[in-house]
């Protein structure tokens, strides 16, 4: 098995809050990602970022929660590894370098800021169901092709 940090590393990003529909797509992303051998990075929280790294968690994979405040007991009960960084929204910038590729789902301000920076940095994001009249973002038509979009882009930057 590679090392974690040979592994690729995609970002799931999308609503703190989010519904059951966009809920049970970012479990599906992070399950896929998990099997195919990727790190799962998020912010850590709940919405996406709690349902992402459960998938991964489901799926025997690793998931990274990079938190905004200084307490690791902040994280979502999924995530393996979390980092508190008391960086407040600006955690948003580490999650994006901490990726190779982004996965963004529906979500408000927090999550176009991490869009931006993503395309801002040279990563690709791939939109599913959400973000895709932002120039650059590339469209998934579902779970499974915002994964390989993303595992694509994430081995071609490694």
């Amino acid at each position: 098995m590679k090392a974690d940090r040979d592994r690729a590393h995609v970002g799931v990003v999308g609503a703190g809050q989010a519904t059951a529909e966009v809920r049970a797509r970012a479990l599906e992303v992070g399950r896929l990602l998990a099997e195919a051998g990727a790190v799962v990075v998020t912010g850590g929280l709940g919405g996406v970022m709690a349902a992402a790294s459960e998938g991964a968690r489901a799926a025997g994979g690793l998931s990274v929660g990079i938190l905004p405040g200084d307490d690791r007991s902040e994280a979502n009960p999924f995530v393996t590894v979390a980092i508190p960084t008391g960086f407040g929204e600006g955690r948003n910038a580490l999650v994006v370098r901490a990726s190779d590729a982004l996965i963004a789902l529906p979500g408000e301000h927090g999550t176009l800021s991490e869009v931006a920076l993503a395309l801002k940095t040279g990563r690709v994001v791939v939109g599913l169901d959400a973000w895709t009249e932002v120039m650059g973002v590339v469209p998934a038509s579902d779970a499974r092709d915002a994964v390989a979009l993303a595992l694509d882009a994430a081995r071609a930057r490694r």
